[in-house]
């Protein structure tokens, strides 16, 4: 079975930067969007940042847009969120995400991507 991979979060001070990558390591498969979710304790699962897989589409939450982007390398199979000016409600477990159905207008929901990663933890102190 396809499994994403996470790397790259961490702690970080408010106002610092990281940068998330997510790898398909061995495999191909089918997606036609990617995203990055986010969980913080207590919370759903909310949508941060999608991209086409195939394209140059790309589409964020209000939440972090401006500060975050999204982009990937299809050589590398490869997707990133760079996350500048971190606050400390950015903490959560982040989680990558695809999607190999197509839909008519950007999925912004958990149960329409169908490939996960195990998530990695970002905290961000105040």
């Amino acid at each position: 079975q396809v499994q994403l991979v996470e790397t790259g979060g961490g702690l970080a001070q408010a106002g610092a930067s990281l940068r998330l990558s997510c790898a398909a390591p061995g495999r191909t498969f089918t997606r036609y969007f990617m995203a990055w979710f986010r969980q913080a304790p207590g919370k759903e699962r909310e949508f941060v940042a999608g991209i086409i897989w195939l394209g140059s589409g790309t589409t964020y939450a209000e939440s972090v847009k401006g500060r975050f982007t999204i982009s990937k390398d299809n050589d590398k199979n490869t997707m990133y969120l760079q996350m500048n000016t971190l606050k400390p409600e950015d903490t959560a477990v982040y989680y990558c995400a695809a999607a190999g159905s197509w839909h008519d207008s950007y999925p912004r929901l958990p149960d329409e991507y169908d490939t996960w990663g195990q998530g990695t933890q970002v905290t961000v102190s105040s």
